[in-house]
C-alpha cells in the first residue's frame, strides 16, 4: 500500500480534535471522528461490550460524561499510527481523570486501538478497541 505524505499527521490531527472535544465535554465534536454510519464498530470495557453504528456510541458517550461533576480531562501518550491506501491503525493509552458525581476521584488509563479509513479527504475511526490490562494473580483489572 502507497502511503500518502501527510496522512499519518492528519490522523494525529484527528487525535488532537477528538481530545479538544472531549475535554470540552463536546459530543456532537468527539462523534465528528467516527465513521457516522451503522458500519463503525467499537468493542469497550464496560457492558455492553460491543457497540455498532455512531448513534449508539454517541449515547454511550452521553451517560458516560452523566457520571462526572464537570467535565473529565483526557491526555494521549505513546501514540503509534500505520497508514497505508485508504486504512490505516493506531495505539494508544489514554488517561482519564476527573470527579465522579459520588465525589470520588476518577484516575484511569485504558489502551485503545483504532482502525481509520480515508473517506473522500477525511480519515475517521471506523473500529475502535478499548481495553484495560488484567493482574492475571487476582483476576483485578489494573487502571494504572
Amino acid at each position: 500500500m502507497k502511503t500518502i505524505e501527510g496522512d499519518e499527521e492528519l490522523i494525529k490531527k484527528l487525535t488532537e480534535n477528538f481530545v479538544a472535544a472531549f475535554n470540552s465535554g463536546n459530543v456532537d465534536a468527539m462523534m465528528s471522528n467516527y465513521v457516522p454510519d451503522e458500519s463503525f464498530v467499537i468493542f469497550d470495557v464496560v457492558p455492553r461490550a460491543e457497540y455498532c453504528g455512531a448513534e449508539v456510541y454517541r449515547g454511550y458517550w452521553l451517560e458516560m460524561f452523566s457520571h462526572f461533576e464537570g467535565k473529565p480531562h483526557l491526555s494521549i501518550k505513546d501514540q503509534g499510527i500505520t497508514v497505508g491506501g485508504d486504512a490505516g491503525f493506531g495505539y494508544s493509552f489514554q488517561h482519564v481523570t476527573g470527579k465522579s458525581k459520588q465525589g470520588d476521584e476518577v484516575n484511569r488509563t485504558v489502551r485503545v486501538t483504532n482502525g481509520y479509513r480515508k473517506i473522500g479527504d477525511n480519515w475517521l475511526i471506523a473500529l475502535e478497541h478499548v481495553s484495560i490490562p488484567v493482574d492475571l494473580k487476582t483476576g483485578m483489572a489494573v487502571f494504572q
